[in-house]
């Protein structure tokens, strides 16, 4: 029998409305036993992600070799713009449309997450680095190894870089709908789900035509360099993996 598999946003989806149909149902303690790990993860998430942008950058820029210098400068240049215009593009919007979204009774502090159940404990976890020095040391890092000679720097960040990916994949990935669960328990169970999913709704609404703006215009300049059409490009992108995967990797078993 084929094992059925469930993605990730679709396990997301029955998480959120698992923790809207038992927040009303489950006592209070329970509902602080998820709160308590709604805090040991979100700790975790801040300690965790420094080291992710360090272990998946480094052997990226490593990767391309000794022309990252010429390189990282051109795509460092090329990223900054499109975030420039992505951030000015997402303030405005925010400002024009998120003030009549969001009600004088539903303050900012409750759209993310209800507080009014306080966990068992709390376990600090302190992040090894900010984001921004793990970024700049994954650049640095990454510029060294690519003009070594030697391998062995090298391979200790492909060593790191797979520890993080089994990281994410097994602890990371499989805990965030347990995370997601939890937060809307509480916010159900506090009786505060109703309104702040109203805002969600109009938020995310906002947000997804944003990204579908975005992700139009981008694929729109690309497509000027390659001169192809650009909703064609974007098509290909959004093709399944495995699809894609044997269309450019058919043929023939033995030679």
């Amino acid at each position: 029998m084929k094992k059925l598999k469930i993605g990730l946003l679709a396990r997301i989806i029955i998480a959120i409305a698992l923790g809207i149909g038992f927040g009303n149902v489950l006592p209070g303690g329970l509902v602080r036993v998820f709160v308590t790990f709604n805090g040991i993860f979100s700790e975790f998430l801040g300690f965790i992600i420094p080291l992710i942008i360090l272990g998946l950058v480094t052997p990226a820029i490593a990767d391309i070799g000794k022309e990252a210098g010429k390189m990282l400068v051109i795509t460092t240049l090329v990223a900054y713009s499109a975030t420039l215009f992505s951030g000015f593009l997402s303030y405005f919007t925010g400002v024009t449309f998120f003030p009549s979204m969001i009600t004088p009774g539903a303050p900012i502090e409750q759209i993310s997450e209800a507080h009014d159940i306080s966990p068992f404990f709390t376990v600090a976890i302190p992040p090894v680095m900010n984001v921004m020095t793990s970024l700049i040391l994954a650049f640095t890092l990454g510029l060294g190894i690519a003009h070594l000679e030697s391998t062995a720097l090298k391979n200790v960040c492909n060593d790191f870089k797979d520890i993080i990916v089994k990281t994410i994949q097994t602890v990371i990935l499989p805990l965030l709908p347990i995370y997601i669960f939890g937060i809307f328990l509480n916010m159900t169970h506090s009786g505060q789900v109703y309104n702040i999913l109203m805002v969600f709704i109009k938020i995310i609404g906002v947000i997804f035509l944003l990204h579908i703006f975005l992700l139009v215009f981008q694929y729109s300049m690309a497509a000027l360099f390659v001169r192809r059409n650009p909703f064609k490009l974007l098509g290909r992108m959004m093709l399944p993996i495995s699809r894609h995967w044997a269309h450019s990797h058919r043929q023939p078993p033995f030679r």
